[in-house]
């Protein structure tokens, strides 16, 4: 048997500047919005992690060319 401590369930909330409400007593519209900056924040994640990989492959193709050009000396 183990000595657990009851959880009680906390309430979803949004701060946002210095205010914090319940989502529960949001409007559609505002759960909307929220949503919609989740559904962005992801694609500007994967965005992100684009531009890591195509900036990786520009070192790559640069190295290759200066390597190309110092055979021409």
């Amino acid at each position: 048997m183990t000595n657990e401590t009851p959880t009680t369930p906390t309430t979803p909330t949004l701060t946002i500047g210095d205010k914090t409400h319940p989502i529960d007593s949001l409007s559609d519209i505002a759960k909307a919005q929220i949503t919609n900056l989740q559904i962005v924040d992801a694609e500007i994640q994967r965005l992100q992690h684009q531009l890591g990989i195509a900036q990786v492959a520009r070192e790559s193709f640069l190295a290759t060319l200066q390597s190309e050009f110092a055979k021409l000396s």
